[in-house]
């Protein structure tokens, strides 16, 4: 079994992660681009701990400007086997008010700027993604947002808008309609490109709004979610603390495999592979490619 290394993707309002022990900064090299930030790795409890700014320091990118790959591959590259991605959204239930913590496990992906594969022309790659998160994963960070008594829900769809502006009207009354719980503008592709790399994935919603939808409360606009943020980033620390404390020292194999999604995902025949395309792969599908 691999040693366990905790992965946290910061969204808004997390940029930091106070209380991480014996901190190094780590600037990784990535075949796919620059990462949003260095990586800072360190020690919370027992636990390794990566964390990472998803939209770095300062919050200089918006989503459509991530590259998801590249921060992705670079906690990879640096033994990452759990992530857990920490996003603000807005709700489409009222009984999932600003302050909540969802812990959702289906997406609905509405982007259309960025790049959702490692893999395209030259090797390709299908990898399954009916349950985008790692269950034994989300179980700890429920258990996690118990202890912590922070106000939470488990389960839930959210959707993934491209952004920057948020919903019309009529883009939110149709989502609400359609039964969705969340809407957020990050948590695609980074969860697909997770499973393509093998790490274990779960999502936390932090919900700072109701999107468009509520008449009483009115549309959502920067100056409420920065309302929400600080006593959410509060929250969220305290929740990785938590997880940290009682994470397993080994890696717990994903009862879903997402841990092994490469295991027979590639199609490409390996006489027809692109040696290129091959060597950007190395650290995200080179357990495979190798063979």
């Amino acid at each position: 079994m691999a040693k366990a290394v905790l992965g946290i993707i910061g969204g808004s309002g997390i940029y930091d992660l106070p209380g991480l022990e014996a901190v190094e900064e780590v600037r990784v090299a990535s075949p796919w681009g620059e990462p949003s930030d260095v990586l800072r790795r360190g020690r919370l409890g027992p636990t390794e701990i990566v964390f990472l700014p998803r939209h770095g320091r300062g919050h200089a990118l918006s989503p459509s400007d991530i590259n998801y790959r590249a921060n992705i591959d670079v906690l990879k590259r640096v033994g990452v086997t759990d992530l857990v991605s920490l996003s603000a959204v807005g709700s489409f239930k009222g009984e999932l008010s600003p302050g909540t913590f969802v812990l959702a496990d289906q997406f609905i992906d509405k982007t259309y700027l960025r790049q959702p594969s490692f893999f395209g022309k030259g090797c390709v790659a299908h990898v399954a993604f009916s349950h985008p998160v790692a269950p034994l994963l989300q179980k700890r960070l429920a258990a996690a947002l118990e202890a912590e008594a922070i106000p939470h829900a488990v389960g839930g769809t959210a959707v993934c808008m491209e952004g920057p502006a948020f919903s019309t009207l009529a883009e939110s009354l149709f989502h609400k309609a359609q039964g969705w719980d969340l809407i957020g503008m990050t948590s695609m592709p980074e969860a697909k490109l997770a499973r393509e790399a093998e790490i274990a994935y779960a999502f936390v919603g932090m919900v700072t709004d109701f999107d468009a939808w509520h008449e009483e409360v009115g549309p959502v606009d920067v100056a409420q979610v920065v309302h929400h943020l600080h006593a959410n980033a509060d929250k969220g620390r305290r929740l990785v603390a938590r997880l940290a404390r009682d994470f397993p020292a080994e890696h717990e194999p994903c009862p879903i495999h997402s841990d092994r999604a490469l295991e027979h995902a590639v199609i490409t025949a390996k006489e027809h592979r692109d040696p290129a395309l091959v060597a950007k792969l190395d650290a995200v599908a080179g357990r495979v490619l190798a063979r």
